[in-house]
């Protein structure tokens, strides 16, 4: 956040250069993967704010610097401020990604994220909210936020919904991971490109004069290539997936996972079960009513309600399992957190609806420019 010296240099943090007809954000915090800080969304907000309106900038591109694209919102910074009782300066943090989220989505620009590498979270929505998405071989794309007692977030719930069958439960309340072949075949990425090819790709785009959708989709098509996930894929276990997270309760999806495993001993039902029973029990039955939800929600109402979800989550007024978790799992790395409560019998339906209530109602909620966007679509 703005408030620590240590890495309130937002210029260094998001790095900018220019082409043709382009400009390309930099994600440079390679020693923590990227991770994002509210200085880095307020710059690139005015950043993108400010490339729409003007006429010489043709397209906008985004990558990061090192191994990551980016690994999501720096959470640990967020602990950090949440145990010094500096909850407004969180409440920022969520206010400026969720809002760039949307405008991201509604960007009246071609959009190209570049994921190579880790690609989990906010990064995620970086990424998946634009309008075009290149996967190379090296891209890991997870939204692993319930493992540290959060949910599926800055516009996750949305896209999560939007996925072929109950992966998007899957993916939501486990944090398991697809690569960028399976991003490909399930949507999230418009393009593959093998990564030794990324910089001659990338300095033909600096020199390309592009602006309009069409003519990028022509230029990404005519480099992309068709690759298809392996034999071990998610993709590959639709049937078993579908059957075991198609469920409206958390607890009938590990029911139907125990059935799977009593049935045929599959190690894929195994792990999953793990996963489901090391995460907060709270978490996932907030993740999974979010994912439900969004189905029948636009973006918008999406961003609204993961702000209530989160505004809950960080005033701590019936849990504390995303300080326990990050503190457990990000800082001091024990791996032995203490949720709260311990099991699902405990999470009662009241809490669980808290999380999609406003907690007052001096509490101001998340306000989008949507009338902006909605204003600027209207003129294209």
């Amino acid at each position: 956040m703005s408030s620590l010296n240590d890495c309130n240099d937002a210029d260094n943090m998001v790095l900018v250069e220019e082409g043709a007809s382009s400009r390309t954000i930099i994600l440079n915090r390679p020693n923590v993967l990227n991770a994002l800080l509210t200085p880095m969304g307020v710059r690139m907000t005015k950043l993108y704010e400010s490339w729409e309106k003007d006429s010489r900038v043709g397209f906008v591109m985004i990558k990061g610097n090192g191994r990551s694209f980016c690994a999501g919102g720096d959470v640990v910074t967020l602990y950090r401020l949440l145990s010094k009782g500096r909850v407004e300066e969180c409440k920022e943090c969520f206010r400026t990604f969720y809002s760039l989220m949307y405008r991201l989505n509604t960007y009246l620009k071609p959009h190209v994220a570049i994921m190579n590498g880790i690609t989990m979270g906010g990064g995620a929505g970086l990424s998946v909210h634009g309008s075009f998405c290149i996967a190379t071989e090296k891209t890991v794309f997870a939204i692993p936020e319930v493992l540290i007692g959060s949910h599926p977030d800055a516009g996750a719930s949305y896209y999560l919904s939007h996925l072929p069958g109950h992966l998007g439960e899957y993916l939501g309340l486990t944090g398991g991971r697809l690569s960028g072949e399976e991003l490909l075949a399930c949507g999230f990425a418009t393009h593959y490109i093998p990564s030794a090819r990324l910089p001659l790709i990338e300095e033909q785009l600096r020199s390309l004069a592009v602006h309009d959708f069409s003519a990028m989709e022509t230029f990404l098509a005519k480099h992309s290539e068709h690759v298809y996930p392996n034999e071990n894929s998610i993709l590959h276990r639709v049937e078993t997936l579908n059957k075991c997270f198609g469920h409206d309760t958390v607890e009938e999806i590990i029911g139907a996972l125990e059935s799977e495993v009593a049935e045929t001993n599959d190690e894929w039902c195994l792990s999953t079960l793990k996963k489901l029973r090391e995460a907060p029990p709270l978490s996932l039955k907030i993740s999974l009513k979010s994912i439900q939800k969004a189905r029948f929600e636009t973006l918008e109402e999406c961003l609204k309600r993961e702000y209530r979800m989160s505004m809950r989550m960080i005033s701590r007024q019936i849990s504390n399992d995303f300080c326990e978790g990050v503190r457990t799992r990000l800082v001091e790395k024990s791996f032995a957190p203490k949720w709260d409560p311990p099991c699902l019998e405990q999470v009662t339906e009241e809490m669980v609806n808290a999380y999609f209530e406003r907690i007052s109602v001096d509490e101001p909620e998340l306000e989008l420019p949507n009338k902006l966007r909605k204003a600027s679509h209207a003129n294209v």
